[in-house]
């Protein structure tokens, strides 16, 4: 695996921080996600759901995405995805789907965490693959991010997104 120490975890999130401070700057509930192989970066996003409309818009779906137009395979074994909140079932789904080997998230997610908070997707043994999962790398600066960045939002009036997912 490309970033199986604490150093190349903290490494790839801070990329996906990176792409989450872009989303928090646009309006955007400020996730970001990378997604790695061989020590590669395959693709890189942050939500986009304000600014496209799309309810799918997440940063994982979209790294997802762009990896798999930019192999030419929706196989994406060996592939790491570092998001900075813990993903929701859409995006477990995916990643299952995408056969994406591991997971390295930031902050849990209380409220929609499908990968250990509140129930684990991406360990069932019922489907033909699961993902490994790793919580907690840089866990305070993720859910900093989140928080600041709420409460940024509403202290400017009439500003979106409304609500921290993690609530």
């Amino acid at each position: 695996m490309s970033g199986d120490t604490t150093a190349g975890h903290e490494k790839w999130m801070r990329e996906a921080l990176r792409f989450a401070s872009i989303a928090a700057g646009r309006g955007e509930v400020p996730i970001g996600a990378v997604l790695v192989r061989d020590g590669e970066l395959l693709a890189g996003a942050h939500d986009s759901k304000e600014l496209t409309g799309d309810p799918t818009a997440h940063a994982e779906i979209l790294v997802i995405r762009e990896a798999a137009e930019r192999l030419g395979d929706w196989r994406l074994d060996g592939a790491e995805l570092y998001v900075t909140l813990e993903p929701c079932p859409m995006c477990a789904g995916a990643m299952l789907q995408a056969r994406v080997a591991k997971l390295v998230f930031g902050a849990s997610n209380p409220r929609w965490g499908a990968c250990g908070t509140e129930f684990n997707l991406l360990g069932n043994p019922r489907f033909n693959h699961q993902v490994k999962v790793e919580g907690g790398v840089l866990a305070e600066e993720c859910g900093a991010l989140l928080s600041n960045t709420f409460r940024q939002y509403r202290a400017a009036e009439g500003a979106r997104p409304e609500r921290d997912p993690r609530k």
